[in-house]
């Protein structure tokens, strides 16, 4: 056979075996690459699937924190007022009490707060606050107020809003000429052996002592008692009148001691001193044991450097709590109650009029009172 001929026989015996072989081997290449391609799609979509679900979850995360933040960083802001109702200011009969609660109530007003004004006793006026009948008291004075105010706090009725920075006295007072008319003053025991002086024709023969209103609570006709003392307490209706006294009497240079306090305007017009009494102690007020005498209370004069407190009704810091934050921040120094009290006594304003223009005229004290809002 040609060997031309044999590899045609090889050719023509194989290649149809080649070729069949050959396609089923491209089908199965075909098959392979597709299942590997779904393969790899299907990873595909299965790591696409963990990325979108893990930026999901950062997503989730990032707004949790960020509400987190701000809800540490932003304060919750109350809305102001926070109840309709009035805020009930007690009202007194002296000057620099009716003008710093003026000032107190016109502040409030500006934050949004309804205000009523009440006059009220000055012992009263604790057993109304603590029933919650008012709510605040500008001037609560120590020689005048500390046992019916600390009652109504320690009973948790009340609360001690802070202290003024004002230092107070509040004592029998005579003016500077009288020192040569009654030498060894101001001491008390050289004061009584000139109780002649001082006598008019309703208290001869003792000295008539012009003691302050009957509300409040001085005691003074006691202390007279307890100190064995020549002299009859004529108390007054209000302060004025204490101060009509004083400058007919000061005009004339007349004999004249009656009751004063500090901060007043009083000082800078005129020229005076306390009488010395024997020093203060809280057992005076109530342990007869306690003092020069064994058997009356009373027997000592007030204390000398007192404090000058704000009171509130227990229930104020829940129901109104800027207004108490307010309340809390307000501070006034000896000689602003001066003025205070001037703007009334001196220049002839109201106590409405005179609020308005301390406040005026005093922006930056009263807005670092404020609180945040």
């Amino acid at each position: 056979m040609p060997k031309s001929a044999f590899i045609r026989r090889d050719m023509l015996a194989v290649g149809p075996a080649s070729k069949s072989e050959r396609m089923r081997t491209t089908a199965k290449r075909h098959f392979e690459n597709t299942r590997k391609r779904e393969q790899r799609a299907k990873a595909d979509n299965q790591q696409q699937e963990v990325i979108m679900r893990s930026a999901r979850v950062r997503h989730w995360t990032l707004g949790i924190g960020v509400a987190a933040m701000l809800t540490l960083t932003v304060p919750a802001v109350a809305e102001v007022p926070e109840s309709s109702d009035p805020i009930k200011i007690i009202h007194n009969n002296w000057t620099s009490q009716l003008v710093v609660s003026d000032i107190a109530g016109q502040l409030l007003e500006k934050m949004g707060y309804t205000v009523e004004y009440v006059p009220s006793n000055t012992q009263l006026q604790f057993t109304a606050m603590g029933n919650g009948d008012l709510h605040v008291q500008l001037e609560v004075w120590e020689g005048t107020m500390l046992v019916p105010f600390e009652k109504e706090v320690e009973a948790g009725r009340m609360i001690d809003a802070g202290s003024h920075t004002a230092i107070t006295r509040e004592e029998w007072w005579y003016p500077i000429y009288m020192e040569e008319k009654c030498p060894g003053l101001p001491d008390w025991k050289a004061l009584d052996k000139c109780a002649e002086l001082f006598a008019t024709a309703e208290t001869a023969p003792k000295g008539r002592y012009v003691g302050g209103p009957v509300d409040w609570g001085k005691h003074h006709s006691e202390r007279i008692e307890a100190l064995g003392m020549n002299f009859v307490e004529v108390p007054v209706g209000q302060a004025a009148t204490l101060w009509a006294e004083l400058d007919s009497a000061y005009k004339r240079q007349e004999p004249i001691v009656l009751f004063n306090w500090t901060p007043n305007w009083v000082e800078a017009k005129y020229e005076g001193k306390f009488v010395d009494f024997p020093d203060f102690a809280p057992e005076c007020l109530t342990d007869p044991s306690w003092g020069t005498n064994p058997d009356l209370a009373y027997d000592c004069g007030a204390t000398k450097k007192g404090w000058l407190k704000k009171g509130v009704w227990a229930g104020m810091e829940d129901k109104w709590p800027a207004a108490f934050t307010l309340i809390k921040n307000m501070d006034f120094t000896n000689a602003q109650l001066a003025e205070a009290s001037s703007l009334v006594d001196v220049d002839g304003l109201t106590p409405e009029e005179a609020a308005a223009k301390w406040i005026a005229e005093n922006e930056p004290v009263w807005k670092a009172w404020m609180p945040t809002m």
